[in-house]
């Protein structure tokens, strides 16, 4: 005798429809997600990512390590960065400046500040982002261009960036603003010998927000001496400078 068993077809639709909205749960027979793991005390592993098979994974025990999201989805321990000079000089003539040199003439209008673009970046993002920016950037300063200051009056340096501003105005925004003050006690018919010409630098780290679109920094030097115009010339850039910057 030949028996038929008749299964109703709403039931394998019921239980196709529930795999492919409800996703894999672990640990719960309810997932929320397309991969759920519920237990309270577990994690995930991924041996790909562990000390013995990832050149960036340091190892050691209680040592943990930044994980990332490539452009695929694929989860790297491996950091990308927007902006990295890595040792090497990030400012010198290969590079698009604007201005690495500022001077001032004594008496000289307008009166006793001086300011250059050094350096401008343009960066592009398609979302909100969180921009982390670390600079490191040398100057020297001088009377004229062949001559060391001796005449024991301070000169404050400055360097900083901007955000979306071509033209800098009282009002404008600055970002990363560091400053070192130049001092030089020798007597005035001493020699100068003894007196330091050397690199300096300035250095800053800041986190700015960004919005979807194409935004320029502009990375700005400035030369202040009070009140009144001294004889003063800014050399920016004559060292081994540094520009990281990196996309959060």
């Amino acid at each position: 005798m030949t028996k038929l068993y008749f299964i109703p077809i709403f039931v394998l639709l019921n239980f196709s429809l529930r795999a492919q909205v409800s996703g894999v749960g672990v640990g719960t027979t309810n997932p929320q997600q397309k991969l759920h793991l519920a237990s309270p005390t577990g994690t995930i592993r991924i041996d790909g990512l562990n000390s013995p098979n990832n050149p960036y994974n340091g190892g050691g025990i209680d040592k943990t390590y930044p994980l990332y999201v490539n452009e695929n989805g694929d989860l790297t321990l491996t950091m990308s960065t927007f902006q990295n000079s890595d040792g090497t000089d990030a400012i010198t003539s290969s590079t698009p400046l604007s201005g690495t040199t500022l001077t001032m003439l004594a008496g000289s209008s307008p009166i006793g500040t001086r300011n250059t673009v050094i350096l401008p970046y343009t960066i592009t993002v398609n979302r909100d982002a969180v921009l982390e920016v670390k600079y490191n950037i040398s100057f020297q300063v001088l009377k004229d261009a062949a001559t060391k200051i001796k005449d024991d009056r301070p000169r404050l340096i400055t360097t900083f960036y901007t955000l979306d501003t071509p033209t800098l105005l009282a009002t404008t925004p600055r970002y990363g603003q560091a400053s070192k003050c130049y001092y030089n006690n020798n007597d005035l018919a001493a020699s100068t010998a003894n007196a330091s010409d050397m690199a300096m630098y300035n250095c800053s780290t800041t986190y700015i927000t960004l919005t979807p679109g194409t935004h320029t920094l502009r990375f700005y030097g400035e030369l202040k001496t009070g009140t009144t115009s001294m004889a003063t010339v800014v050399n920016f850039a004559i060292g081994n400078d540094s520009v990281f910057m990196r996309l959060y």
